[in-house]
Order: C-alpha cells, then sequence, then structure tokens
C-alpha cells in the first residue's frame, strides 16, 4: 500500500513537472521513457537541446536536498544512453535534468545536472 501511495505521487509530480515545463516553452516528448538500464521520467525539447529529466517528489522542501545524488544521476545518465539517439536526431544538444517537486513549492529546475 506504502509503496502504490508513492507510485502516485511520483505520477503526479511528473505530470506537474511536465506542464510547469510547458509553460516554459518545453515539448514533451516523452514520458516514463523505460530502458534496460532505467527509465526516464520525462524527455522534453526546446529550440535545438532534447533534456532527459529526472523528476523527484518529496513531502517536504527540506527532503528535496537528499533526493537526487550522483548514483541516481548515474543510472539515469546510462538509461539515456541507450535511446537518445532516437530523440537528438537532428544534432541537438542533450543534456540531463533534475526537476525536484514539493508541496506549496515552485519547482526547482536543476539544468545540466549531471557532467560525468
Amino acid at each position: 500500500m506504502k509503496r502504490q501511495r508513492a507510485e502516485k505521487r511520483g505520477r503526479a509530480g511528473e505530470t506537474r513537472a511536465a506542464l510547469w515545463l510547458q509553460a516554459k516553452g518545453w515539448r514533451i516528448l516523452d514520458r516514463r521513457r523505460k530502458t534496460p538500464l532505467g527509465e526516464i521520467d520525462l524527455i522534453a525539447k526546446r529550440g535545438s537541446v532534447v533534456a532527459f529529466i529526472e523528476v523527484k517528489w518529496r513531502n517536504s522542501a527540506e527532503q528535496l536536498d537528499l533526493a537526487i545524488d550522483e548514483h541516481r544521476l548515474s543510472r539515469v545518465a546510462a538509461a539515456v544512453e541507450a535511446v537518445a539517439h532516437e530523440y537528438a536526431t537532428n544534432g541537438e544538444d542533450i543534456r540531463v535534468d533534475v526537476i525536484l517537486l514539493a508541496p506549496a513549492r515552485l519547482p526547482r529546475h536543476i539544468v545540466n545536472a549531471w557532467q560525468p
């Protein structure tokens, strides 16, 4: 039951992040893209940039500082490597971003969060 609630909150967070990105001029290309190496929450494009986005939802803003770490980002980056060619087909720049969400807070968008 606890896992189901977390899954529901995660999906709601991804929807919120997608709407926020769209309001900022991004076009959502895909959601919850599964690869053999992991899942990418959102894939979005604006101009010549394709962003592969990890979304993290926490119950408080204080918890957001611990929501993402190098290990989690490396898994997302590995998944991106497996599918980037499907989304960046015309020489677009690609990057891994993070969007952190908490109740009563604006989303925190960390641009280019993964730089190995």
